[in-house]
């Protein structure tokens, strides 16, 4: 089963974290190139010393205990959210009428 999710997570190039845990840790921010057999090739990159090093590492299924990847983020400034003109109001996360009008539409039901 996880191999199938790999080959699906390599053919899609989605940045993914992955647990390897016979080292216990975490590499982020990385794609999964390859799967051939029980070999995963694995491209990330790390920061140090004010250099920015790319790496590629060959690892056996086995070894890999979880892969997570990040389905959404948003910017922890304050910034308006970016509404369609098409969205129904219902659906609109800020509607345009006031929080007065919102209760009594909602009291009413």
């Amino acid at each position: 089963m996880l191999d199938r999710k790999i080959y699906q997570l390599c053919t899609e190039g989605r940045e993914v974290s992955i647990f390897l845990r016979d080292q216990q840790r975490w590499i982020e921010d990385a794609r999964i190139v390859t799967l051939e057999g029980d070999l995963v090739t694995i491209r990330y990159e790390t920061e140090e010393e004010e250099e920015i090093c790319s790496w590629e590492e060959m690892v056996r299924i086995e070894s890999i205990g979880a892969v997570t990847q990040k389905l959404a983020s948003v910017p922890r400034i304050n910034t308006e959210i970016l509404v369609a003109d098409e969205c129904p109001e219902a659906e609109q996360i800020n509607p345009k009428y006031p929080e007065s009008d919102r209760d009594v539409n909602n009291n009413n039901k």
